[in-house]
């Protein structure tokens, strides 16, 4: 059989033959040609400049390939790989993947696809595995028959987990042999050879991130790539995807991830992690496919007050949403209000719900494949192809509409839900109109025990939220007034999980802070009226302080989460001891530097343990906690929203069983807390 024949007969077998491992013909990077250093006085010619060749541009900035070479970044090495063997489980060709941590940090992913193509690429003049592991933009996903659907969209996945690797090795099991190659740091150590026979057909990829690049740590943790693939085993119904670490042979952990009832049955996981109660028995679940697009959804109600939507496209998570999520919302809003109006549950003097309405209490998952996915941003956060809002908006309209006819006593209840969120959000309007009135008359809308600072550019300011009056007076007397400003909150908190807009814009407690800020909550949210750069929550080192951080961040989270995202949200960290001998005294933060203190001054030391802010004089305070020279914070981000939604339910919400278990099992986290 020729070259032409065997071509042939792949494509028609919807095979990915070596020809569709394309790649560009002008890669177009960045930082590809990097100007160099050079002094004042040197000239700037020809010699300044450098070209970097093949995957050098990766090594040199490897944070525009995957975010960071922080813990985020070391994960996403592994998402890279699995993403490649999601895309032929797409394609219909793998039905198990397996990843396991090594010893060492080594990953391995073996799936059971049709094995990456190890015929020659004309053009490249290299075994067609070999390009896709050394070449950016090279891969079977722009075009052909390779993959239909993949998430995959740049092609640079494969290459730069390769050059981002002390070494990575390939064995791809296809046509009856097992082939295999080595690579160092991107480079080729190793011919592709034939290393035995087989009737099996897949890839199998081991790679070591390399710690000339992942300087902060090369460790994986078992728990963030478990929520990874137990998400992707979700979203493709009947896939197998074990996680294993073997990287302690006593202590083996295994986990396997399939569920044959897909989206249905991560919206029952997402419910179930988070303790709440559902409104009805099971998920709504509904799928369409027209021509080469699909979409299916699964929704539930529960007894909270928050919304949770979660949106794939190609099984990406498009945390910023697109065109698939708009389509969703928007068709959603108009069956309640149609539905309403055609049942009498909303009278013709009665306003329209708005869509915060009938998003209350609502777990969803959009997920959409289609060909030619198109993806706004480099971190592929958003779906942009239009013709996914007709689409998705037309099968929830109709099928929603067809199950509240069909389910009378489901819709009643879910309704009823909606309702009482438009009346709660009536009261909210009432609630904002009258407080302005009341700043208006008073002349005066900052809060009372607000110390505010003198600087007026917020790009400079900084407020402190602090626990009690007394460590209020202290932050007072001990602050830089011009930037610095000062808000002591005092009393119990309320807890936002539990409570409605309307109650959380009366609440006496946190209106201070809401006014301060001067951004507003919920729908009114405005980032650029905010009115310091940092917002600092100063709280006590003891269960009572925790407890106060906890309630600032759950308000934070669901009623400012810009605030969290744009990383304007710090915990000072105050000393836990003073340790002292004779003229001489260091701080301490934790048990262990207390004794490395202790050992410092030579022993018999006198240790102050502050149980509180307020134990502390105004200089003392300034110079452990407040000093943007000597001070230390922690700055709030939001590394995976889904995560930090599941925890806050978990934490704040109404049942105590789920809250007790997990306080159990973190327990051992804790430290320096006077319980």
């Amino acid at each position: 059989m020729d070259d032409l024949d065997r071509i042939e007969q792949e494509q028609e077998e919807n095979e990915v033959p070596a020809e569709e491992i394309a790649f560009e013909e002008t890669e177009v990077i960045e930082d590809d040609v990097e100007m160099m250093d050079t002094a004042v006085d040197e000239e700037y010619g020809a010699e300044q400049i450098q070209v970097l060749e093949g995957l050098e541009a990766v090594r040199k900035r490897p944070g525009m390939y995957i975010g960071s070479t922080g813990p985020r970044g070391l994960h996403h090495l592994v998402y890279e790989i699995v993403d490649n063997s999601i895309d032929e489980a797409l394609a219909g060709f793998c039905t198990d993947i397996d990843v396991e941590i090594l010893p060492g940090n080594v990953i391995s992913v073996r799936d059971n696809g049709r094995g990456i193509p190890v015929e020659m690429n004309e053009k490249m003049n290299l075994p067609s595995v070999t390009v896709v592991l050394t070449v950016l933009h090279a891969g079977g996903k722009f075009g052909g028959s390779g993959y239909k659907v993949s998430g995959g969209l740049h092609g640079v996945g494969s290459s730069v987990v390769n050059a981002l690797s002390e070494w990575l090795e390939v064995e791809v099991s296809r046509g009856g042999h097992v082939w295999a190659q080595r690579f160092e740091r991107g480079n080729i150590a190793s011919e592709l050879t034939v290393i035995g026979d087989t009737d099996a057909t897949g890839t199998l990829i081991r790679f070591k991130p390399d710690p000339e690049i992942f300087t902060e740590t090369t460790i994986y943790e078992f728990d963030v790539l478990e929520r990874r693939l137990r998400e992707s085993a979700f979203l493709n119904a009947g896939l197998r995807i074990m996680l294993r670490d073997l990287r302690d042979s006593e202590a083996i952990v295994e986990k396997e991830y399939c569920y044959e009832g897909g989206l249905s049955s991560f919206v029952d996981y997402l419910q179930k992690s988070r303790a709440l109660t559902p409104l009805h028995e099971h998920p709504i679940h509904f799928s369409v496919v027209k021509e080469d697009k699909e979409a299916e959804i699964a929704l539930m109600y529960n007894d909270s007050y928050n919304e949770l939507i979660l949106s794939y496209a190609n099984n990406v998570n498009t945390v910023d949403g697109g065109t698939h999520e708009t389509g969703f919302k928007t068709a959603l809003t108009r069956v309640f209000n149609d539905y309403g109006r055609k049942y009498n549950y909303l009278k013709d003097a009665d306003k329209n719900l708005s869509g915060d309405d009938c998003r209350e209490g609502l777990t969803a998952v959009v997920s959409v494949k289609l060909t030619e996915a198109q993806f706004e941003g480099q971190t592929k956060g958003k779906l942009g192809n239009t013709e996914m809002t007709p689409l998705v908006s037309g099968a929830v309209y109709d099928k929603l509409m067809t199950y509240f006819e069909e389910n009378p006593q489901v819709a009643k209840i879910i309704f009823s839900k909606a309702l009482d969120a438009s009346r709660a959000r009536e009261a909210a309007r009432k609630a904002r109109d009258l407080a302005r009135r009341k700043s208006a008359l008073e002349g005066n809308s900052m809060p009372g025990k607000l110390a505010d600072c003198t600087e007026k550019s917020s790009e400079f300011t900084e407020i402190y939220i602090v626990e009690g009056d007394s460590a209020g007076g202290s932050a007072k007397d001990g602050r830089d007034r011009q930037y610095q400003a000062i808000l002591p909150l005092w009393g119990k908190m309320l807890n936002v999980e539990r409570s409605r807009l309307d109650k959380v814009i009366g609440n006496d407690k946190l209106a201070p802070v809401v006014t301060a800020l001067g951004t507003g909550i919920g729908d009114e949210f405005n980032l650029e009226k905010l009115r310091y750069d940092k917002v600092i929550i100063m709280a006590d080192a003891d269960v009572d302080g925790a407890h106060i951080r906890t309630l600032l961040l759950t308000f934070f989270f669901r009623y400012m989460r810009p605030l969290i995202e744009e990383g304007h949200v710090y915990i000072a960290q105050p000393p836990l001891f003073k340790v002292s001998k004779g003229k001489k005294f260091a701080y301490a933060f934790s048990d262990e530097e207390r004794d490395q203190k202790i050992a410092e001054l030579g022993g018999s030391c006198d240790i102050q343990r502050y149980k509180g802010l307020g134990e502390m004089d105004p200089e003392q305070l300034w110079e452990t906690t407040m000093d943007p020279q000597t001070r230390i914070m922690l700055r709030v981000s939001l590394s995976d929203a889904m995560e930090a939604d599941e925890t806050f339910s978990l934490l704040m919400g109404d049942k105590v069983e789920p809250r007790r278990d997990f306080i159990m099992k973190n327990a051992k986290f804790v430290q320096n807390l006077d319980v």
